[in-house]
């Protein structure tokens, strides 16, 4: 039996115990109201069958405080799934796809996980009747630029750059808007569904994406709107930002390398809005990451 089991058995409440815990939700002082949310928070996810009910409520205080006694379950409920996945793939090449969307779960635990998905593939199905797949790859290319940036007015965030919300894929998708990261990723898995030869590439201070086959080495820079750029075009940045070239600043990022990059992303980002709960759990998915 797990921890997490046994101690929620160990708190499990009587019918009357829940009904008091209930009617003392709403009292107006805050002290009383701190013990009475710890204790229903002691009981695990079993709380939110018996606190479901109390969202609808004609008690405007004690739907609120029920309401958020729920989401914060729900949440506690997905850091642990996405610590699970963190802590349980082995080596490099875990799913990307999967961990980005649990890391969004974290902060958005409701979300349809399978409604975006399909929204994907129904992106992918619209750019397979717009693209020669035997055309040149800076035509392909901006085949895709032109759905994604154009039609679908995809861009990069550059007014509110630090928003966390650019790095969660359901709000970049909701938003059509985000981080070099997150449009990088947007890029990788409609890449993924078009069987096209893209890999996501972490320079320092940037992140874009590689189109690489056997005549042809493109990069995309997501965040300005595709704009395609030469291996070049990359080296130079590198020396003028004053990171240098090395030949490995431009090798693919890993699975594990892009989800870790994007919880750093988000842990600076907590951490210069002096949100230390937000900060805390950022860290550990860091330090499961890197393990």
């Amino acid at each position: 039996m797990s921890s997490s089991i046994a101690t929620e058995r160990s708190n499990a409440l009587s019918e009357s115990q829940r009904r008091a815990l209930i009617k003392l939700l709403s009292d107006e002082d805050p002290a009383v109201y701190h013990v009475v949310r710890e204790k229903i928070l002691s009981c695990g996810q079993t709380a939110t069958a018996w606190m479901q009910p109390h969202v609808l409520s004609s008690d405007p205080v004690l739907r609120r405080r029920a309401q958020e006694i729920i989401e914060h379950l729900a949440r506690q409920s997905a850091d642990n799934r996405f610590l699970a996945f963190c802590l349980s793939q082995h080596g490099e090449d875990l799913d990307v796809e999967q961990g980005t969307w649990l890391l969004a779960q974290t902060r958005y635990p409701d979300i349809n996980v399978a409604a975006y998905q399909a929204l994907f593939d129904s992106y992918a199905g619209d750019l397979r009747e717009r693209i020669d797949f035997g055309a040149k790859p800076d035509q392909i290319l901006a085949s895709i630029n032109q759905y994604l940036f154009s039609e679908l007015g995809f861009r990069g965030n550059e007014q509110n750059y630090y928003e966390p919300e650019n790095s969660y894929l359901n709000r970049v998708i909701d938003r059509r808007t985000g981080n070099p990261i997150s449009l990088c990723m947007v890029y990788l898995l409609l890449s993924r569904r078009l069987h096209l030869p893209v890999t996501g590439i972490g320079m320092p201070g940037h992140f874009l994406c590689r189109f690489q086959c056997s005549t042809d080495e493109l990069y995309i820079d997501a965040f300005n709107r595709g704009k395609l750029l030469s291996k070049n075009d990359c080296v130079k940045y590198l020396v003028q930002t004053n990171y240098g070239f090395q030949e490995g600043l431009l090798a693919p990022a890993t699975p594990r390398r892009i989800l870790l990059r994007m919880c750093s992303n988000l842990h600076q980002i907590y951490l210069h809005l002096k949100l230390p709960d937000e900060t805390g759990r950022l860290q550990r998915y860091i330090v499961a990451l890197a393990k």
